[in-house]
This record gives structure tokens, sequence and C-alpha cells, in this order.
């Protein structure tokens, strides 16, 4: 019996993630080489769920089915889709078998944990022991807050061979840390396990630094998550991100005159209140202003404090990506299978 459902309409699809807790499902075309190169895979983690009721994995044709390809924005191939709940839940573009079966490694994650084993249970939206904000399960992606009801994490859209950072101290890690999905390791039980990884960054002669970010497909943010682990038992310890000016759409990083003569897209004040557990603050866009955005720069003015230096742990950004697109480009993928 194969694991595997072929939806035969928009209608049948609704169903199935209706009655069904979590639905991945694959929009492919026959003629699409990356989808054809990836479909044994898709198929061997169907396999993996295989008798869990709550898990059911799908596949849309859509040089058949074009209605619901533009249903749900796909606008490229192949193009994964995790529903939770009815609602999607992530969203994955291009034949990565990587970043596939991390998605599924978050699942079974989650009904390790307790959510979404049965579609009885499938209305809670967190599962047991989450309130700390580990929504990642243990072969999952580190988060340190939960995720906005509708919205995936797109951190993966980030290009970290674009990014850059200004203003770090020497002794920091790389930028391409702050994107990292592993658990920080100033949460580690291991004493002294942070200074030998630095998998922070803190700024070098002010408390200021500027990140920029480039996309790999235009994005909506909603949510911006910061985690900054400052050392409680030093006194000489940075501070956490206090000012901060985003900016987006911008085609390179900004230097610092620029950005403080440059009005920002929106600017965010935090204080101690808005840390959590994980010392991770969430901090909600105003979400008109972060549509179809390809760039973002998160320029920290200032820390919370009287220190000298900030420190940033971890980056997560939360939205929809690929959203949206011109039906026109969606016509031409089934259109021109050469592409």
């Amino acid at each position: 019996m194969s694991t595997i459902t072929q939806i035969e309409s928009k209608a049948h699809l609704e169903s199935l993630i209706k009655e069904t807790a979590i639905v991945v499902c694959d929009f492919y075309a026959d003629w699409c080489g990356p989808c054809k190169a990836i479909a044994p895979f898709f198929q061997k983690l169907s396999e993996t769920t295989a008798g869990v009721p709550s898990v059911r994995f799908a596949k849309v044709d859509t040089q058949v089915h074009r209605d619901i390809a533009a249903a749900y924005s796909v606008s490229a191939l192949p193009t994964f889709i995790v529903f939770k709940d009815g609602a999607v839940l992530e969203r994955i573009q291009g034949a990565d078998p990587r970043k596939l079966q991390q998605a599924v490694a978050r699942l079974a994650g989650h009904l390790l944990s307790g959510g979404g084993s049965s579609s009885s249970n499938s209305g809670g939206a967190s599962a047991s022991g989450r309130n700390n904000g580990n929504s990642g399960g243990a072969n999952g992606s580190w988060r340190g807050a939960e995720l906005p009801r509708g919205y995936t994490d797109i951190t993966d859209q980030i290009e970290p061979k674009g990014s850059e950072l200004l203003n770090a101290d020497d002794n920091s890690g790389p930028v391409k840390v702050l994107f990292d999905g592993a658990k920080p390791s100033a949460l580690g039980d291991k004493k002294g396990e942070e200074a030998k990884t630095k998998d922070w960054v803190e700024s070098g002669e002010d408390d200021q630094l500027l990140l920029f970010m480039p996309f790999q497909s235009m994005v909506k943010l909603h949510t911006l998550q910061l985690t900054s682990l400052p050392a409680k038992d030093d006194d000489d310890a940075p501070m956490r991100p206090g000012k901060i000016h985003l900016y987006t759409n911008k085609p390179h990083n900004l230097d610092f005159s620029e950005a403080d003569d440059t009005p920002p897209t929106q600017a965010i004040e935090l204080t101690e209140k808005d840390w959590n557990a994980n010392g991770t603050a969430n901090i909600g866009l105003r979400f008109v202003k972060f549509q179809n955005i390809t760039s973002l720069v998160i320029y920290v003015v200032s820390g919370d404090g009287d220190g000298d230096k900030v420190r940033l742990d971890r980056v997560r950004l939360v939205g929809e990506s690929g959203e949206k697109r011109e039906m026109g480009k969606l016509e031409k993928i089934g259109d021109e299978p050469g592409e």
C-alpha cells in the first residue's frame, strides 16, 4: 500500500488537511527534473511515519491541478508545504533533501513531545513542556520562542554568504552562527562549553552592530526573534540590544553614518521584560511594512544598560516565503518545461 496520497482535487486536499493533524505535500510536475530526482527521497520520508494516523504525505500534480497550485501560491517546482491543524506550517522550495529531512525531523520531535499524536489532539497549539519556547525537537532547529500561529520559521531564506556584520569583535564567531539552528552553547549543560564554541557575536569598540541579510527569495516578515545570552556572573559582560532600527530592501549593508541618517522601516526599544527565559525577544513587526522583502538590515543602535558592548547569539525570522507570486510566473512553470 502506498504511503503517499495522490491528490485528485482541491476539495480532496482541503479535506485531507482538515481531517489530518499534519500533512506534508509535494507540489510537482512530470516534466520537472528536480521533482523526479527528489521523488524517491520523499517516498522514503513518507515511510518513516507509516502507521501514524496524524501524519500523511501527499502529492499534487501542478500540471493537472493548477487551481490548487495557485491557491497555495506555488511559484517554483518542486515546492513542499507542511500543513499543521489546517494551516501552513512550513514551506520548502526546490529539491533540497536536507531541508526536507529537517522539516520531517521537526515533526518527529513534535510527535515525540506529545503534540499532534492523534487527530483528536490536533487542536492544541502547544505541546506539554514547550513553555520555554524551544519548539524544535531533539533533531530539529532550536528556537528561543514559539512561532506565531499560521507562520513559519524562514531563517533558511537568509543567504549566509552574502550576509555582513559590521563592528563585530575579533573574538566573535562568524556571522553565520547567528542563523545556526543549534541550541546556543550558552544554554548548554557543560561548563565551559560556551567559551569553546564561540557561537555568538559581540560588538567591538562600542555597543553598535550592523547586520545585513539578503534573502534567497522574496519574503514577508511577521516576527523577528533575537536571542542574547550575556554571562550573568560577569560584571564586564556585554549588554543585550536595547534600541534597534530595521531597514528593508537595501542592496548592500549601510555604514553607521548612513544608518543614522536613514529613517528606519521600524524602530524598536527593548527592555529587560522583553527577554524570556531562553534569552529571546519575540518582536512583532508592522506586517504591512514588511511585505515583498529581499533583504533586511538590523542596526543595534545601542545596548540596554551602561556597558561597552552588545551581544547576539541567534537571529530567527518568522513569516512567509515565496508567497503571492504573479500568476504569470505560475503559468510559465507549466508551459516551459525546459527551464
